[in-house]
């Protein structure tokens, strides 16, 4: 008769959970298997099983959120107007960040990204590529610019206006975040218009 599978997919989601929230709070360096396998109700053995040690559990929370974020962008309706899908690709942004801060952390946190994980970087930064390749060809964003260039750095003032809103890192007088951020992003997009 078989021995039962102690190392289930229910222990390993229980641990990837965890684990992510431990990486919010602690960040990676911070991430100790035995506090995360002692909250679990597990033992370390059961982190090395299910995902070989720290690093493979990092990556996989890594690739796990660049796949979720992918997924948010990639859900964007196309609205028919390339400025505003744009803006909406940024609030998708937010809110995915904001829905899971652990995720976020732990895809622009200190782990070192291998091919896998770069490559799924780049796939949830395709959205936006495409979104702004649309905005050039309708002639909404000036077309002398790379797209890559343009999205690259659309992405950049989302993740500082998301990272600082994380953190609670706006100066004083440097209003809501939250509330602006629409408008915030829409003066990004329109520094690139035609």
């Amino acid at each position: 008769m078989p021995r039962p599978k102690v190392h289930d997919d229910a222990l390993r989601a229980r641990l990837r959970d965890r684990a992510g929230q431990l990486l919010s709070s602690d960040g990676v360096d911070g991430l100790s298997l035995r506090k995360l396998a002692s909250d679990v109700g597990t033992s370390t053995t059961a982190v090395y099983s299910l995902f070989g040690g720290k690093p493979g559990l990092v990556k996989t929370l890594v690739d796990e959120a660049f796949r979720r974020l992918g997924a948010r962008l990639a859900a964007v309706p196309d609205s028919g107007d390339p400025a505003s899908g744009l803006v909406a690709l940024g609030l998708a942004y937010r809110d995915a960040a904001l829905d899971e801060p652990h995720l976020y952390d732990a895809m622009f946190g200190s782990a070192e990204l291998d091919d896998e994980s770069r490559g799924l970087r780049d796939a949830a930064f395709e959205p936006l590529v495409a979104a702004v390749e649309r905005a050039m060809r309708a002639d909404v964003l000036r077309g002398d610019a790379n797209a890559a260039t343009v999205a690259l750095g659309l992405w950049a003032a989302l993740h500082g206006l998301v990272s600082l809103q994380l953190r609670d890192a706006v100066p004083a007088g440097g209003g809501d975040p939250g509330e602006g951020f629409a408008a915030m992003v829409r003066a990004a997009v329109d520094g690139w218009r035609s």
